[in-house]
């Protein structure tokens, strides 16, 4: 179940030193209708973590609109264009608080075309007479929050103005940074 809310109050137990937290949850609603299963449960999985709104779908379809006309003009692949965007604006996928990284065989070149992963080269070298690579592994644009996202598109928006190709001006882009709606209203 996925909320929002804030932090009401904290109580330590002395002998114990467990803590209770009193959160007042935004989605009251929804919450009432899930608590019951969760109560029965023995131990929960717990993540507090600062608000941040997720991105809008226009602006991942703008994203992905830039992205095939650099292709285009590249003369690249589509996803080629996007794992470059991806490697060059976007946010790197974390594994306990560090950079995930990548060793393998597979050349940047075919690395680079590939659409299930994002990846950005960071180092080479020979083992056992063989080289291989270590990519930074970085996150899908479907996963950014609204100030990744406009990070993405931003840098994006420069390498297409760079290339001749017309895109949004910044009030623009703003709007369509700011349609963001709870995911749940999306999905509808």
């Amino acid at each position: 179940m996925d909320l929002t809310g804030k932090i009401k109050n904290l109580a330590v137990d002395y002998f114990s030193k467990k803590i209770t937290v009193t959160l007042e949850i935004n989605e009251a609603e929804r919450f009432i209708k899930g608590v019951d299963e969760l109560k029965k449960l023995e131990k929960l999985s717990i993540i507090i973590k600062p608000f941040r709104k997720k991105r809008s779908l226009s602006a991942n379809a703008y994203f992905h609109v830039l992205v095939t006309k650099i292709a285009e003009k590249a003369g690249t692949s589509k996803a080629e264009a996007k794992n470059l965007m991806i490697g060059r604006y976007g946010q790197p996928e974390l594994i306990k608080g560090d950079i995930a990284v990548l060793k393998t065989n597979v050349p940047t070149d075919i690395m680079y075309k590939k659409e299930d992963v994002h990846t950005v080269a960071i180092g080479r070298r020979l083992e056992k007479g063989k080289e291989v690579v270590f990519y930074r592994l970085m996150r899908g644009s479907h996963t950014y929050d609204s100030r990744e996202m406009s990070e993405l598109i931003k840098g994006t928006m420069q390498e297409a103005g760079d290339l001749g190709i017309e895109t949004l001006t910044p009030r623009e882009l703003e709007q369509i940074i700011g349609k963001w709606k709870p995911r749940k209203e999306e999905e509808k």
